[in-house]
């Protein structure tokens, strides 16, 4: 025998089973046909786009209010309070 046969083999991947309904089924599948890929290939891109989502500061919802008052008409006016008229946004 040859050292390190006696090794438990190791996964590549490990398989998962999901339960879908419907809808999520149906959603599945779309997306297989419009990608031209698995449905494991099409869920792996589902995962990485999720965790990009989650954790790319620059699509961090708070970040939306930046600039949010930019257009508006007052914002150069001395006497303009966003403060106090924070609502109008």
């Amino acid at each position: 025998m040859k050292p390190g046969h006696d090794k438990a083999a190791q996964r590549v991947a490990e398989p998962v089973q999901v339960y879908l309904d419907k809808g999520d089924r149906a959603r599945l599948e779309r997306l297989v046909l419009q990608l031209d890929a698995t449905k494991s290939d099409v869920l792996r891109r589902a995962l990485s786009a999720l965790e990009q989502q989650l954790t790319d500061p620059a699509s961090h919802p708070a970040l939306r209010v930046i600039g949010i008052a930019a257009g508006h008409e007052r914002r150069m006016d001395p006497a303009f309070d966003a403060a106090v008229g924070h609502d109008a946004f």
